[in-house]
């Protein structure tokens, strides 16, 4: 029994010592903070979404990167369009409701929205995103 909370806990314990050891040094806490890939047919749906999102505050910035190739698999065909991506900046706790907040006004049946989290970084821009996009 010991040893089953023990495996239990560890996530807990190892989370709570990282806040503790952040707080105590300054340092950054690996993957506090995310990067979102939002994938948009064009530079006006990307421009609405990107504004819905900041209106939310669910980002602190997000970068509107200009026409790309895509090449993908759709419905068992290969599809060949022109996407426009943007680059989310947000907090890590915020990347389930951006999620569900891009699908709901998404017009892609499937849109992409995966995320990454950021290891390390300027410690100046990280405590910026962190002032800039409130806690759950």
């Amino acid at each position: 029994e010991v040893l089953t909370l023990s495996v239990l806990m560890y996530p807990l314990l190892r989370g709570l010592a990282l806040h503790l050891h952040s707080a105590v040094t300054g340092s950054y806490i690996p993957g506090t903070h995310s990067i979102a890939f939002v994938n948009c047919l064009n530079e006006q749906i990307a421009r609405d979404i990107a504004r819905a999102i900041m209106d939310k505050k669910l980002a602190a910035y997000v970068n509107i990167l200009p026409k790309s190739s895509a090449l993908y698999f759709w419905k068992g065909e290969l599809e060949e369009s022109t996407e426009i991506l943007l680059l989310v900046k947000t907090r890590t706790s915020k990347i389930g409701e951006l999620s569900n907040y891009v699908r709901s006004i998404h017009p892609f049946e499937i849109p992409e929205i995966i995320s990454l989290p950021i290891d390390q970084g300027n410690p100046l821009y990280l405590k910026w995103i962190e002032e800039n996009v409130p806690r759950d």
